[in-house]
């Protein structure tokens, strides 16, 4: 979750799928994540839906990289991983991407984007490797956590809340948010785990797992009981599903688990699951945060 915080508050299609001339008939998210080619550059522009504190919700920043590459003509296979970094605070308004293919062999194909804005150059880098997936032995060896049905825990009331905060709905199952006006003298959990999805509902593709990876709140918040000064400066979302996997498990949520190892000189990691409700683990993520606390 990019940008510093002052209140409680990111699909796989075929190969070359032309981008819609009306985005205004999409959902938000695609609209917020939407981009155009215009000359030599794909453009785009920041949706006030998805806007946190001082600039937009990182995870709808790397899904609008991630699908530069998915629209790209010469993309083959899916993704396998994304890393994205925030280098500058992104300002309202439009934005250029540029998107380039690094290398490729057989089975995998390795992706440079940046994303670029008049006036401050360079605010986001990323590299995205996707591969043709084939058949294999599998077996997932992590267990998804047993919690409470999403149905049977109530989801947190945001309607104060940051802007992008309102486009998702947050059930938490175990660490939810207590915050107060003072921070805590001994630090709590790190770890939450919270039934996440699209509001209103999307059909969970590569896209949304990209943007959910983020959709966490900064674990120095949990930690600290407190909202201090917080942004991701780098991410990078390993996906384990491919679309025909996602298609098959047909979700519009999942069960996000995040956590943290350490809080150390202003700079402090972060770690995500999403799993689908089956039992699935579609997506794992790592970051690196920045926090003044």
């Amino acid at each position: 979750m990019t940008g510093e915080a002052s209140d409680l508050g990111g699909g796989l299609q075929p190969l070359e799928r032309p981008v819609p001339s009306d985005l205004t008939t999409l959902h938000p998210f695609d609209q917020a994540t939407g981009i155009r080619a215009e000359g030599d550059h794909l453009t785009g522009a920041t949706s006030d839906l998805y806007w946190a504190f001082v600039g937009p919700f990182g995870g709808a920043t790397a899904a609008t990289m991630l699908r530069a590459v998915l629209d790209h003509g010469e993309r083959r296979g899916e993704p396998l991983a994304l890393t994205v970094n925030y280098c500058a605070p992104i300002q309202r308004g439009g934005f250029a991407v540029d998107v380039r293919l690094v290398r490729a062999n057989r089975s995998s194909q390795h992706w440079a984007i940046e994303l670029t804005q008049a006036g401050e150059g360079v605010v986001a880098t990323a590299t995205a490797v996707f591969a043709e997936r084939r058949p294999s032995w599998s077996h997932q060896a992590a267990a998804m956590p047993q919690v409470r049905p999403a149905a049977e825990v109530p989801a947190l009331p945001n309607d104060k809340s940051s802007s992008w905060l309102r486009q998702y709905e947050f059930r938490f199952a175990s660490g939810d948010p207590r915050f107060g006006a003072t921070l805590n003298e001994q630090p709590a959990s790190a770890r939450s785990e919270v039934w996440l999805s699209d509001s209103p509902p999307r059909p969970v593709d590569a896209l949304s797992l990209a943007a959910m990876a983020d959709a966490f709140f900064g674990r120095i918040f949990h930690v600290r009981g407190g909202l201090v000064p917080f942004g991701t400066v780098s991410m990078t979302t390993y996906f384990h599903v491919d679309a025909a996997d996602l298609a098959a498990e047909a979700i519009t949520g999942l069960l996000g688990v995040a956590d943290a190892h350490v809080f150390h000189k202003s700079y402090a990691d972060q770690t995500a699951e999403l799993w689908s409700p089956s039992g699935r683990l579609l997506a794992t993520s790592q970051q690196i945060a920045y926090f003044k606390a």
